[in-house]
């Protein structure tokens, strides 16, 4: 007798964007949940914008590594109530505190990201979401974006301009507790009257990825398989292709190329994968 398990999704039309797409996702779970507080976890916060809920009361909390990009992008994030950064396998995650774990760029660019996600999913409550965005290691763009020297890489990644102050929180600043360098951040809020102007903070693209072998369409949907997490929503996109010029750029053509000679096994069709997420009620569920 075989057992066969299949992972089933709603959807397969690509949205517009895939902050929209997770910012929804989280107001319809926040509007089933119409008296509770919610608990946001921002997994890769040195990089992303964050949700918007709306005026919905939510307690915002950030993760992410270490490093001197990430952090000066992390301390002038105004919607941060409380963040951590380094190692994200030993970062203080209580468990089943979190009603949606936010992963944009994240996944791809840590070591150990199956550990990861346990704890992730550990510190995600009954019921709660997992909102994943990656570059798909399984693709031709992935293989290039690991397999080509650094200085090699396409330039062409839009620089963006994000100005905290702008958030949907309010402005209020957020300051890393006393302890020095290295030391999590904390809700505490500068006085109004020393309060500095927040700075725009030039972003560039996503940091560079490691590409840890589930960071993959089919890695993430085996991961969902194996912990019983069921993937309502799934799609493909080629966000990072198009950014480069597609059809035009020489990353277009060297996808291409690199489809050919693999016979179709890294697809040059999609660059990145979306997934949501949901953790079931009961915790013997699985995915049949």
């Amino acid at each position: 007798m075989r057992l066969r398990c299949e992972v089933v999704t709603d959807l397969r039309t690509p949205p517009v964007s895939d902050g929209d797409l997770f910012s929804e996702r989280a107001r319809q779970y926040a509007l089933e949940r119409p008296l509770e507080r919610i608990h946001v976890l921002e997994a890769g916060c040195g990089w992303g914008t964050g949700l918007d809920l709306g005026d919905r009361a939510h307690r915002l909390t950030g993760v992410d590594m270490e490093s001197p990009e990430l952090r000066a992008y992390t301390c002038e994030r105004p919607d941060l109530d409380a963040w951590h950064l380094g190692d994200l396998r030993t970062v203080p995650l209580p468990p089943r505190s979190y009603d949606i774990v936010h992963a944009s760029y994240l996944i791809e660019r840590v070591p150990h990201a199956e550990l990861v996600l346990d704890r992730f999913v550990a510190a995600l409550k009954p019921g709660g979401l997992l909102l994943i965005h990656m570059r798909d290691r399984n693709t031709a763009y992935g293989f290039l974006d690991r397999a080509l020297p650094r200085w090699m890489h396409p330039s062409g990644r839009r620089r963006k301009r994000v100005r905290p102050g702008r958030g949907a929180r309010g402005a209020h600043a957020r300051v890393p507790a006393q302890g020095g360098e290295g030391t999590p951040g904390t809700d505490t809020r500068a006085e109004p009257a020393t309060r500095r102007p927040p700075r725009p903070v030039v972003r560039t693209g996503p940091p560079p990825a490691t590409y840890d072998r589930i960071a993959s369409r089919a890695g993430i949907q085996w991961y969902c398989v194996m912990r019983g997490l069921v993937i309502s929503e799934e799609y493909t996109s080629r966000q990072a292709i198009d950014a480069l010029g597609a059809g035009t750029g020489p990353a277009e053509l060297l996808c291409r190329l690199v489809s050919a000679v693999s016979r179709g096994r890294l697809t040059a069709d999609h660059s990145e994968v979306t997934f949501v997420i949901r953790k079931p009620e009961n915790r013997f569920a699985r995915v049949i």
